[in-house]
């Protein structure tokens, strides 16, 4: 195991714990709430988040069938069943037991782990307001995950711009620019909508 794999690993394990003492400090009214991912609570992105710790693999195949092969509607069916039968403690506790769970995407290996958390992470802090700052090492880690594909599978609307990030040094992309706080671009490219700040 390489060093670098190692520090990627000890970022998602801090991303989740954090994320798990933010989940435990919201009150009911922020729990139902909306978040950047469109028709999600935050309640449903709470269960999606932990979603890969609880299911097999062999479960998570049996669903993407009954799913008829497609990811997105998989994701949001167990997402809404698992909020509604997961407790507000259940759904934190999930994440913060998982911290040093191997769980990886598809696609993307542990930087893709930790985007996962991060960008989701932001789905709910941004909209309720609460002012999270990812720390910015792991956000250089997680910019190394923005690619066509990501854009693509996110249906990201950037071409013909270039993001530009003043508060450290990334930019992506070509034509007119947009800047922003890295972490607002970074909901870009994952196909979120979100305002940048004049």
């Amino acid at each position: 195991m390489t060093s670098a794999t190692v520090d990627v690993g000890t970022a998602i394990a801090a991303e989740r714990r954090e994320l798990a003492d933010v989940l435990d400090g919201l009150t009911e009214a922020q729990w139902n709430a909306p978040s950047l991912c469109a028709g999600w609570r935050v309640r449903e992105v709470a269960a999606h988040m932990s979603q890969g710790f609880r299911y097999s693999f062999g479960r998570t195949a049996l669903e993407l069938v009954r799913a008829g092969g497609s990811l997105h509607a998989m994701t949001d069916r167990l997402a809404r069943r698992d909020a509604a039968a997961l407790s507000r403690h259940e759904l934190a506790q999930a994440l913060r037991d998982n911290a040093h769970h191997p769980w990886t995407p598809p696609v993307g290996g542990l930087p893709a782990a930790l985007g996962h958390d991060v960008v989701h992470g932001l789905d709910i802090t941004v909209p309720l307001g609460l002012g999270r700052r990812v720390p910015e090492e792991r956000l250089r880690i997680v910019f190394r995950t923005v690619q066509p594909r990501t854009l693509r599978f996110f249906k990201a609307k950037l071409d013909g711009v270039e993001l530009r990030a003043t508060d450290l040094e990334w930019s992506y992309g070509s034509g007119r620019t947009l800047t922003g706080p890295a972490q607002e671009l970074l909901l870009l490219a994952y196909g979120r909508r979100v305002t940048l700040p004049a």
